[in-house]
């Protein structure tokens, strides 16, 4: 969005740019379907281990 500032974060994967402000309400409908993914659909377990795996991930590093 124009005119919308960030704080720059510095991590070991490369550079992060956080909002300052939050983004607008999206609807679901406006945003749906925009993030492709091309492999087989993953279980609710496997979602849940992967968010488990990163915010250990995140912990471990520092950054929450």
């Amino acid at each position: 969005m124009p005119g919308m500032r960030f704080a720059v974060e510095e991590t070991a994967e490369g550079v992060l740019l956080r909002p300052l402000s939050r983004f607008p309400k999206t609807r679901l409908e406006d945003v749906a379907g925009c993030l492709k993914y091309t492999g087989k659909p993953k279980t609710i377990s496997q979602m849940k281990r992967g968010i488990q795996r990163q915010i250990k991930k995140r912990h471990d590093s520092g950054r929450y």
